[in-house]
């Protein structure tokens, strides 16, 4: 479904490969960043999909479902954290229903009630870059010992799961070389409103017969 390209953008999930979080990043953790406000898509991107942040800071995830009719709009909690001069995106998995299926993190019993994916963005003017979890790099690290957790590997699939605290989240992403910085998926801002957007995609009226 078209929705999966957002929740690539959101919280970069990439099919089978993924890292989780067990704790929120750090105590300061803010439900806004008004900076993110507006209509935003990727430019590279011909499907009709876009992230909406209205005036109160809702963060919306809408696509086309069928091509010439309405979007369809998913409103997901978003929380963002501000760390020596680097924003990042948080979002719980618990947070994603009824956007995506997401299993509980594999092969960890018990399972938590919710585990969190992170990204970080770098958002100047109508811009903004978001960079993912290198999930390979995670797990090297983990096998290291340089972080707690487990790593689950398959010949198609990679499940990195990251234990620790909140505390211990933030010392991670301040030491720890996670993301993937040479892949950023970069969205523009644009000036219209969502509901401008939805109708510029909507096919006209058929003309009924004389």
């Amino acid at each position: 479904m078209k929705l999966h390209w957002l929740i690539a953008v959101v919280v970069l999930l990439t099919g089978c490969t993924e890292t989780r979080f067990e704790a929120p990043l750090g105590d300061n953790i803010e439900t806004c960043d008004v900076r993110w406000k507006g209509l935003w898509t990727d430019p590279e991107s011909n499907e009709a999909t876009a992230i909406y942040v209205d005036n109160e800071c809702h963060f919306i995830l809408a696509d086309q479902p069928e091509k010439g009719g309405p979007l369809k709009r998913v409103h997901v909690p978003m929380n963002y954290v501000h760390v020596d001069g680097k924003d990042y995106l948080v979002v719980a998995d618990t947070s994603l229903k009824g956007v995506v299926d997401v299993k509980p993190p594999y092969a960890i019993e018990p399972a938590p009630a919710k585990s969190f994916y992170f990204a970080r963005y770098r958002l100047r003017g109508d811009s903004v870059e978001i960079t993912q979890v290198n999930s390979q790099r995670a797990a090297q690290l983990v096998i290291e010992g340089k972080l707690e957790g487990t790593v689950s590997k398959t010949a198609n699939e990679l499940h990195v799961f990251i234990r620790g605290d909140r505390a211990r989240m933030l010392e991670i992403v301040r030491k720890q070389p996670i993301f993937d910085d040479e892949k950023p998926t970069k969205l523009v801002r644009h000036k219209e409103t969502l509901d401008e957007f939805e109708q510029a995609l909507l096919a006209p009226p058929a003309k009924k017969p004389q």
